[in-house]
């Protein structure tokens, strides 16, 4: 017995890996702050500088937010990652585009005996058609990418559906470019939301331009999250999506359809990526057939930083990573083309330090 004793392997406390893990994750902050600490002492950057930074990542972090739960609603019900979800937003945000190049192209003849394009003469109606058609095409690949990719493999181990997701986002990058061609395409704004114009804002002494399209990008995205938050809470819908997420079964049993919740639930994701898609174009001017992929993956660290499964938890850390993408390099006193190193590197420390994330994950006894 005495032997057998000895050969027991030892197993590491729990506690000893929380202590460990806090440690690292101390080290880090105190080595964040002082490099932090040392640039600031040296910038030359100005208040308005870093109000123009963070307002640029409030503006990306909506739309990373928007991308991201996305992933959370799929993975909520499936407990899957939609590795395809990128190029949903790809779709819109061709959608989009395709509906400001064919309204750009129609003349309208004014009162005057002026010509400008229907784009600039009905905005709203070219604003409201081009997230319309982006979101609807988004919501329909996303309809048939659960129907092709992903519910055949329902009851396959949860490796099968992953390597499917990733062979749905070659499939459809290729299948734009194809479509769509491998150039990058310039998106053309109604004037009502034109890039180069906006609202001067004295800070500091100096003039911040605050962009229409940045605004309305912003306030668009707040308000889709908002809205699908009070739709999974106070609607018949929502309810049955978070019945689904807890048990399949007794969800059944209680009279829900589980497959068409699941259809719905892709539907309700590509459609918030398509509008992110669009927003894309609209402020940042360019789309390919390539455009979803980093901001997917960002959307994911995103989702992961949360909490994957915790739609407020999508949310925060959307716009958790679009302001630190945005002012990190300045703050940390490295060339802004290391952004994505940023992002990459939040997420590799997430995973390490709180694999939960922000808010938590959302756990069921099916998932644990």
């Amino acid at each position: 017995m005495a032997e057998e004793h000895h050969k027991r392997p030892v197993k590491m406390p729990q506690l000893n890996i929380k202590i460990i893990r806090l440690i690292a994750a101390f080290v880090v902050l105190v080595l964040l702050i002082l490099r932090i600490h040392n640039v600031a002492l040296e910038s030359q950057l100005g208040a308005s500088t870093w109000l123009r930074l963070s307002v640029s990542g409030l503006i990306i972090g909506g739309m990373y937010a928007l991308i991201a739960i996305g992933y959370t609603l799929v993975y909520g019900i499936l407990f899957m990652i939609n590795f395809a979800h990128g190029e949903v937003m790809m779709i819109g945000s061709f959608g989009g585009y395709f509906v400001f190049e064919a309204f750009n192209a129609i003349p309208v003849t004014l009162h005057d005996g002026t010509q400008i394009s229907f784009l600039n003469a009905q905005p709203v109606i070219a604003i409201l058609l081009a997230f319309l058609i982006g979101m609807g095409i988004a919501a329909l690949t996303g309809y048939f990418l659960e129907k092709i990719a992903y519910r055949p493999l329902r009851g396959a181990p949860r490796l099968v559906p992953l390597i499917s997701a990733i062979g749905a986002s070659i499939f459809l990058q290729n299948a734009g470019q194809l479509l769509f061609g491998p150039q990058r395409r310039q998106y053309i704004n109604p004037v009502i939301i034109d890039r180069g114009l906006g609202w001067q804002i004295p800070i500091a002494g100096t003039k911040v331009l605050l962009t229409y399209s940045g605004i309305f990008s912003l306030v668009l995205s707040a308000t889709l999250m908002v809205a699908l938050y009070l739709l999974v809470q106070r609607t018949k819908l929502g309810r049955a999506m978070r019945a689904v997420a807890q048990d399949k079964r007794t969800a059944a049993l209680m009279g829900i359809n589980v497959d068409k919740i699941i259809s719905q639930t892709f539907v309700i994701s590509g459609a918030l990526a398509g509008s992110a898609g669009v927003m894309w174009g609209i402020h940042n001017g360019l789309t390919n057939y390539f455009v979803g992929f980093l901001p997917g993956i960002k959307a994911f660290t995103a989702a992961v930083l949360g909490g994957i499964g915790n739609i407020p938890g999508a949310m925060i850390g959307g716009l958790f990573l679009g302001i630190v993408e945005s002012i990190g390099p300045a703050a940390l006193g490295i060339d802004f083309q290391l952004q994505d190193v940023i992002a990459f590197s939040i997420l590799i420390l997430v995973l390490i330090l709180r694999p939960s994330g922000i808010l938590g994950e959302a756990l069921t006894e099916e998932k644990v």
